[in-house]
């Protein structure tokens, strides 16, 4: 199981009220959903090893290189040396070192690399799975590695953290017509505004899903530009012609990488803090209270 534990603690940030704080008044909502949620994930489906996906750099330089709006509207500083500042509402910023801390101190195992956001640290661990592989994102862009064959699915949280769609090739092709190795080729042709990707102008997604349709995949789709006598409207291929800079990078910017270079760490379920010292201290800081003696009995039994 694959945590996208930025998209699961904004999640816990606005899905539990901030009333929820530490002795010192501090909100720790963030940290409590988050807690909550890994517990109800490992009673509900018990995976034999969870990783907590992080990004080490949200807006990767070698994305914003191809496409220079990548995230640019949520960007807080941007910082010659190292990661651009993302904006993040006042009270979470203070919560993210607290979450880090307690999932080291349950022996959760933490991966975060240089130069990569988390969806490239999911895609990696993804690609080297043996066995079957749960996603769980707030982030449709990790759709794309959706798999039957290999029993890649994602884990979607629909409100809060509590309820969670099951998504499979069944319900990609069923929502959006295509499978997970087609949701890369849809994504960057519609384009994502959360994301600055400004797609292909004039095809949305149901055009984009009729295109795939029709010719396969992404080269498939610029091969008919070329080809006279393909099913293209005069729009369309003018849409597609004036389009082909951003389709040349485009893929390399939405598809996520599956080569990062992974630290030796880890990855196995924890049956056990693995710093019960360090836990007692941050549960008694922070009033983490029930959230996490809930998660370690879940995790003891």
């Amino acid at each position: 199981m694959l945590l996208d534990t930025a998209s699961l603690y904004f999640r816990a940030y606005f899905g539990v009220p901030d009333s929820v704080r530490a002795p010192d008044g501090t909100p720790v909502n963030a940290v409590r959903g988050l807690l909550d949620f890994i517990d109800r994930l490992v009673k509900d489906h018990r995976p034999d090893h969870l990783v907590a996906c992080m990004d080490a750099d949200w807006r990767p330089h070698w994305r914003v290189e191809l496409i220079p709006s990548y995230k640019a509207h949520r960007v807080a500083e941007e910082r010659p040396a190292g990661p651009d500042e993302e904006e993040v509402p006042d009270t979470l910023s203070p919560q993210v070192p607290v979450i880090e801390a307690v999932l080291d101190a349950l022996g959760i195992a933490r991966v975060g690399v240089a130069g990569y956001e988390a969806d490239d640290v999911i895609g990696t661990y993804t690609a080297r799975a043996t066995g079957p592989v749960d996603i769980v994102t707030g982030d449709r862009d990790l759709y794309q590695l959706v798999d039957d064959a290999r029993g890649v699915r994602v884990l979607y949280p629909v409100k809060g953290v509590g309820t969670l769609n099951l998504v499979d090739e069944a319900a990609l092709r069923e929502k959006y017509g295509v499978d997970g190795g087609g949701y890369a080729d849809l994504a960057l042709l519609r384009g994502d505004p959360s994301d600055g990707l400004p797609g292909v102008p004039g095809i949305g997604e149901k055009t984009a899903a009729k295109l795939l349709a029709e010719f396969g995949d992404l080269a498939g789709i610029q091969a008919a530009v070329d080809d006279p006598k393909a099913k293209l409207t005069p729009t369309q291929r003018r849409r597609l012609t004036e389009a082909a800079p951003y389709l040349a990078v485009a893929p390399k910017v939405v598809r996520v990488a599956d080569d990062v270079p992974l630290p030796d760490t880890g990855t196995a379920l924890p049956h056990g803090p693995h710093d019960a010292g360090a836990l007692d201290s941050l549960a008694a800081r922070w009033g983490l209270g029930g959230s996490l003696q809930r998660l370690l009995t879940t995790l003891t039994t």
